[in-house]
């Protein structure tokens, strides 16, 4: 007999993760074997406080306008579920919202974190009889999951930040005979060097900015950097320098930790621009500006990689199609086929090999100096940029779905989440 099915968007939200909502529910619609799909209003919170979005009540045209969409038009959450041996309530009272409301089927939508739990809730539905097929469709601007050649919110990042430091930089230099010398952007990846890598894209000859890359991957040391700042305003008269959040010292201490966790349990970050910039200043006198990426490049929907809107299509359409044909905890995959021209498919991991598996930026990647990228670089990046798949426009301004979210009425009492 069919099924409903149960989809949800968990972590930091993307500019393409409504593409892969409308991927799940624009193939569900055509499976005879999932009747109704319902969105977790706020992620998993959804599902622990019964709170379902019914999908069949928005328009076909709303549905198709989420591929267009940035952000998380059902509500996301940073809600880790712990492990069901010492926390058994939570994944009891997801087990009883989904038989309450026929739900044989989850999607979720998420990073490392996400692609555990969904593992997680599998085997336990299985112990429990009452098994749910489960299915990971992954999410994540930091690119760091493994066994996929890239992330479905990535590319548009990455096209954003690349895009972003060209045009910064163009500015930097018109002004540096009299003014700013030195422009830092800082941008997201807490472990993995990315997003930052991203930056590079634009370097075509070595007097290109930016000028300096600083990773995670590569232990910071303060000196080496200066002296690199100082060496490229002498020759070039200026320094365009991109961050990543996570920069890190060789002892591993993040230089701009906040002392402060977030609910997944990772250290809240935010100030290597900063940090960086007093000690150019400190050091070299020099008049620096800085900006912080943040939300910006993760929400630019207008700027949106197409590589990247089609893929996050791909993973939610393929999510449905891989549970219907049987398969469980597992994590829709994309799989780099060549690179020029770029051409990929879809494929399938076990959830257990990229549970809470981090992917970082491999040393080949990076220049030996630490501060720039290598070809071998570029040639994977590239094609994950490349095209425009702008939105609908309106008075001057692109036009964004806007849903009902009615919700499906409560069978259960409440059980506090």
């Amino acid at each position: 007999m069919p099924k409903n099915a149960f989809y949800a968007q968990s972590g930091g939200v993307t500019s393409v993760i409504n593409a892969s909502a409308c991927g799940v529910i624009e193939r569900a619609s055509q499976a005879k074997e999932i009747r109704k799909v319902y969105a977790g209003l706020n992620g998993i919170l959804g599902a622990l406080r019964e709170e379902l979005i019914d999908t069949s009540k928005e328009t076909k045209a709303a549905i198709r306008q989420l591929r267009m969409t940035p952000s998380g038009a059902f509500g996301s959450c940073r809600y880790k579920l712990k492990s069901p041996e010492s926390h058994p309530r939570e994944y009891e009272r997801i087990l009883d919202v989904f038989r309450a409301h026929d739900i044989g089927y989850f999607f979720y939508n998420g990073g490392g974190d996400s692609q555990d739990t969904a593992n997680k809730l599998a085997q336990y539905s299985h112990r429990q009889g009452f098994p749910i097929t489960c299915i990971g469709i992954p999410k994540t601007v930091d690119n760091d999951l493994p066994l996929t050649d890239t992330c479905p919110g990535f590319g548009s990042v990455a096209k954003y930040v690349a895009i972003s430091t060209l045009e910064a930089a163009l500015d930097v230099r018109s002004m540096a005979e009299t003014s700013t010398k030195v422009f830092v952007l800082e941008v997201m990846g807490r472990h993995a060097g990315w997003i930052a890598a991203a930056g590079g894209l634009i370097k075509n000859k070595p007097s290109d900015p930016p000028h300096v890359i600083v990773f995670p991957e590569i232990a910071f040391d303060p000196v080496v950097f200066v002296n690199k700042v100082k060496a490229v305003i002498a020759k070039e008269g200026y320094c365009v320098v991109v961050a990543s959040e996570g920069a890190q010292t060789a002892e591993g201490r993040f230089l701009a930790e906040s002392g402060v966790s977030d609910a997944f349990g990772h250290a809240q970050l935010g100030g290597v621009a900063p940090f960086l910039v007093d000690l150019i200043k400190r050091e070299l006198g020099l008049k620096c500006h800085w900006a912080l990426a943040d939300y910006l490049q993760r929400a630019a929907r207008h700027i949106a990689s197409k590589t990247d809107v089609e893929q996050a299509y791909a993973v939610g359409a393929s999510a449905v199609e891989s549970a219907i044909a049987g398969h469980n905890a597992v994590m829709v995959t994309i799989e780099r086929l060549s690179d020029a021209p770029y051409r990929w498919k879809t494929s399938l991991v076990p959830l257990r090999k990229v549970a809470n598996v981090e992917r970082k930026m491999p040393r080949r990647f990076i220049t030996k100096d630490g501060f720039g990228i290598t070809q071998a670089a570029k040639t994977y990046l590239a094609p994950l940029i490349h095209g425009e798949d702008y939105p609908a426009y309106k008075t001057g301004l692109p036009q964004y779905a806007s849903l009902k979210r009615v919700l499906v009425p409560k069978k259960l009492a409440s059980a506090g989440f």
